[in-house]
């Protein structure tokens, strides 16, 4: 995820303890099968472990702009190809040797900058050059390629040849596995007697809002166009790559805990089916391989956890955290936390696969944050070093101290796609990435910041440590006793509650009290996709399956639902996917507002702002600093949800028993006024 993109750079405090698949430490090899040709950098990011803070902004301004000019560099390569190809000494020369020209100027400014403020670092200049990693074949071995299943692709150019997806730089059909040829996952470490085994769930909807930004505010901060993909925004409502501390903490949110102004976000997920979405034009989307229908989650599901060996400890506010590796594809698996499954195959996890789900699953992406702190920062100067990854038996690294692991669950109503005939008759889809990491699975990631009020970071942690599950509005499912079950108290008691689980992520995936079907804080609110309740802008989607279809185990994963009307802000603009058609520069904001920079010390944190009230105020799509990237739709565009509104149909099935009983009691009437006067 960090500037320059590249070579593999392990790292144990960011390590998610995996190999490529095989459960091992080993963080050698790439990714195979590409089907088309990248660009390969060396991740000057990883190297700069130790920034001093008066160096902090120009070190990240630099990275970004590595990122950059590896991104206009595949632009290149991508056009050459479509154009016919080029040999090897003409790419060098266009291509190749201008971009080690561009990073050395790069690395070089970087250097001075933080030896300007400390000591100057050594072997920088060695990571200047980058590497052609030319195609491996067709997508699925046999040189078949994925390709648009409809329409012309979003960026307006032809596909490339080798290429696949609708922005030509994938996926591929080699992507994506079966779910059911998937062996289990290991059991998670048993529990000892000073484990913390509740759980707390918080509920921020579904971004039904369409908060969207091509920028990266911990990774690229004051950068536009920062992380060069889109993301998916919930709970923080003022999250752009100019969003300071402050406005973080006097933002708006989604969440339906008002004390929760945390920001949660991730690549957004894309049906590669023709759709020219708003972004079609857009620095980090269709201009850089990202295109496609934008597929809003059918459920999030937002759970803290506790640790299967000792009590945790309250999160600093302002802790940033990343898990997962944007550029994992070439960075290889170090850094690498993806986890794929479909509900009722959620004890099979994938890293660097997409999964087929059969009908009437659904695609489910969980994200196991790192779960130990240093005690000291908030953030590090690659990102990763202030927080780690418990080891295999739930301990943290010498020094690190237990916090409670977010837990992040995000559930898709998406039909497997049609791999056999490269997707064309159901499409495929694919997280945004970087253009370079051709949407590979292994680079999804997730990033958070917490911004929770003390007091309920405190309720928080208390719940963890006494053993209970904990909702949204005080919900509390009672005591966990041993940790098997989710409590037979009070509350919502359709909370998640996922057990720890150390290492990588991979293992069990939350679980919700059986037979819930309201959401939090909502007894009126059915389960997303039941048939109960329409979810905001998902008429353009397909759903897997019909409406009796239930997938396997689905009433043990069933989860919080997060689409009640009453539990997010809401504009009235849509995300729902192909509700625009092009991309409005009218709708670009010029950013006028330079970041500034931050301490990364724990005790330098602002103090908590005031809480905010309970009532749930609409909170503005974006900030007023909202990035060129940054778009929403107009208002008026999107679809509500159809239970709050009533079709023509159901208005006369209410009215006409009325109308019948309006016409009997006139018949009465005539029939008592005729009986008096033949009595006379």
């Amino acid at each position: 995820m960090l500037g320059g993109g590249g070579l593999v750079a392990a790292n144990v405090y960011a390590s998610a303890s995996e190999g490529w698949g095989d459960g091992s430490t080993t963080t050698s090899g790439q990714v195979l099968s590409s089907g088309m040709a990248t660009i390969d950098c060396p991740d000057v990011g990883s190297r700069l472990t130790d920034v001093p803070d008066g160096a902090r902004a120009d070190v990240d301004r630099q990275l970004a702009a590595l990122d950059q000019q590896t991104a206009a560099a595949y632009g290149q390569l991508r056009a050459a190809g479509q154009a016919g190809g080029q040999d090897a000494d003409s790419v060098d020369d266009s291509i190749m040797n201008p971009l080690k020209e561009k990073r050395t100027e790069t690395i070089g400014k970087m250097a001075d900058a933080i030896d300007r403020a400390g000591e100057r670092p050594e072997g920088l200049d060695d990571l200047a050059g980058c590497t052609l990693r030319p195609g491996e074949g067709g997508g699925n071995g046999d040189g078949a390629t994925a390709a648009p299943s409809t329409g012309s692709q979003q960026g307006g150019a032809s596909e490339a040849p080798g290429g696949a997806g609708q922005g030509g730089n994938g996926p591929v059909v080699s992507d994506y596995v079966d779910i059911a040829s998937v062996q289990p996952d290991a059991q998670n470490p048993p529990e000892q007697s000073g484990a913390s085994r509740g759980s707390f769930a918080s509920d921020c909807g579904v971004n039904a809002n369409g908060l969207f930004n091509s920028d990266n505010v911990i990774v690229a901060p004051g950068v536009t166009n920062g992380a060069h993909h889109f993301h998916d925004y919930i709970g923080n409502q003022s999250n752009t790559a100019f969003a300071s501390d402050e406005d973080l903490a006097n933002a708006k949110t989604s969440c339906v805990d008002q004390g929760d102004k945390s920001t949660y976000y991730w690549p957004v997920v894309r049906l590669q089916n023709g759709t020219q979405e708003r972004d079609a034009g857009s620095p980090g989307g269709g201009t850089e391989g990202n295109a496609g229908q934008i597929v809003t989650p059918k459920q999030v599901t937002l759970t803290f956890v506790g640790n299967p060996r000792e009590k945790v400890t309250a999160m600093p506010r302002l802790l940033r955290i990343i898990t997962g590796d944007a550029k994992a594809f070439v960075n290889g698996p170090g850094n690498a936390n993806a986890s794929w499954s479909c509900t009722g195959f959620e004890n099979r996890q994938l890293k660097d696969k997409y999964p087929l789900c059969p009908k009437g699953s659904d695609v489910v992406r969980t994200f196991r944050f790192q779960s130990c702190w240093d005690g000291r920062n908030i953030d590090s100067a690659n990102h990763r070093t202030h927080v780690a990854f418990a080891g295999a038996d739930g301990a943290c690294p010498a020094g690190f101290r237990a916090i409670p692991q977010l837990v992040q669950r995000i559930v898709y109503d998406i039909d497997a796609p049609s791999v056999q005939d490269g997707g064309r008759t159901v499409p495929l889809f694919a997280v945004d990435s970087f253009p370079e990491q051709l949407h590979k699975p292994v680079t999804d990631h997730g990033d958070f910041i917490n911004v929770f009020d003390e007091d309920l970071m405190g309720k928080m942690v208390d719940c963890i440590n006494s053993g209970r599950t904990c909702g949204p509005d005080g919900g509390d499912g009672g005591d966990n006793g041993d940790g098997g079950g989710n409590g037979t108290g009070g509350g919502d008691g359709s909370t998640a509650s996922p057990t720890a689980s150390p290492g990588d992520g991979a293992t069990a995936a939350p679980t919700a009290s059986s037979g819930a079907t309201a959401g939090p804080g909502d007894d009126a609110t059915g389960e997303p996709g039941d048939g109960n309740t329409a979810e905001p802008g998902d008429g353009n989607t397909t759903e897997p399956g019909d409406d009796s279809a239930t997938a396997p185990g689905d009433d043990e994963t069933s989860a919080p639902t997060a689409s009640a009307d009453d539990q997010a802000p809401r504009t009235e603009a849509s995300t729902a996917p192909g509700r625009t058609t092009r991309h409005d520069k009218g709708d670009k904001a010029t950013p006028v507002k330079s970041a500034e920079p931050r301490s990364t010390s724990a005790d330098s944190a602002p103090a908590p702002a005031a809480s905010a009230s309970g009532s749930r105020t609409p909170a503005s799509s974006a900030s007023d600093q909202a990035t060129a990237a940054a778009y929403a739709p107009p208002a008026g565009a999107g679809t509500e949800p159809q239970a709050s509104r009533g079709s023509l149909a159901e208005t006369g099935a209410q009215l006409w028993p009325a109308a019948i009983g309006v016409l009997l009691a006139l018949s009465g009437l005539f029939m008592l006024v005729r009986a008096k006067r033949l009595r006379y």
